[in-house]
């Protein structure tokens, strides 16, 4: 609980953290107060910024304005989804196979290496293509199911170092079953990176989402940022200059992420000693 509240210390993590909730309150509330579908036809194609339109229109003539915020809201929810589930795979894998060792340890730690050696993305894709729904919490799903090796690695390396402690062999002594001293003895030991693991995963979900939408493959009937670049892509924006359509979007991509990295900058000169001030 000290080490947490060391953070609202760091320049980097504050700042970081405000803009992220800015762009979150941003995505949850602007809808409440404007309830424009996002998907109906507002006026021509590629409409330039207006009174009217103060970020123009899109190819379809929808506003990109409402469409940038609902795309907010959806990609933010697909970070989030994504981190967390994630971060609980990754977690539950690394802590397991690091505590407990022997076999069980070989066992995970060899399906966390099948899954590091194929690109994630590569898989993300296939998932992708034989969907025939992809809602918001499938793409969460399957975004968050894709991406946790790297956090059981590195959850698994801190368990590993942390079974041998004097703490560990003395919850042993007092009768502490295994499942209750990964949690209470363990867990507790490595929530900073857990914290910075969560943080990471979002915007590497966000980016995902991204990815995937822009291929064609994004969320199905709704609108995400990475949609808004798919369609931007996809109806020549750029060659038309046309720049409201692709440029909103990407930069918003772009403060999500440099929101949670600044976030993770400051995580990990609070929980780092050496980087300590």
């Amino acid at each position: 609980m000290k080490t947490l509240k060391l953070l609202f210390t760091s320049k980097k993590f504050v700042f970081g953290l405000c803009l992220f909730l800015t762009l979150l309150f941003l995505g949850l509330l602007f809808p409440v107060f404007n309830h424009k579908d996002p998907l109906d036809l507002a006026g021509f194609m590629y409409q330039p910024p207006s009174k009217e339109f103060w970020l123009g229109t899109d190819n379809f003539g929808r506003d990109v304005l409402v469409e940038l915020i609902h795309g907010l809201k959806t990609s933010m929810f697909i970070g989030l989804l994504a981190g967390t589930v994630a971060t609980l795979i990754g977690v539950g894998i690394g802590l397991t196979a690091g505590y407990i060792g022997g076999w069980v340890d070989n066992l995970l730690n060899t399906i966390t290496n099948i899954f590091l050696v194929v690109p994630p993305f590569v898989i993300l894709i296939l998932i992708s293509v034989s969907l025939q729904n992809r809602s918001l919490g499938i793409m969460g799903l399957i975004i968050g199911i894709t991406s946790w090796p790297w956090t059981a690695r590195a959850v698994r390396a801190q368990a590993t170092s942390l079974r041998v402690r004097e703490h560990i062999d003395l919850a042993k002594i007092s009768g502490m079953g295994t499942f209750e001293i990964m949690l209470r003895e363990v867990l507790p030991y490595i929530m900073s990176y857990i914290f910075m693991a969560f943080v990471l995963q979002v915007a590497s979900g966000i980016l995902n989402e991204a990815g995937i939408s822009m291929l064609g493959l994004g969320p199905s009937n709704i609108v995400s940022l990475g949609t808004m670049l798919s369609w931007a892509l996809l109806f020549e924006a750029v060659r038309t200059g046309a720049w409201w359509a692709f440029i909103p979007p990407a930069l918003t991509i772009a403060f999500i992420t440099f929101s949670l990295l600044f976030m993770s900058t400051g995580m990990d000169e609070i929980f780092n000693p050496r980087l300590r001030s």
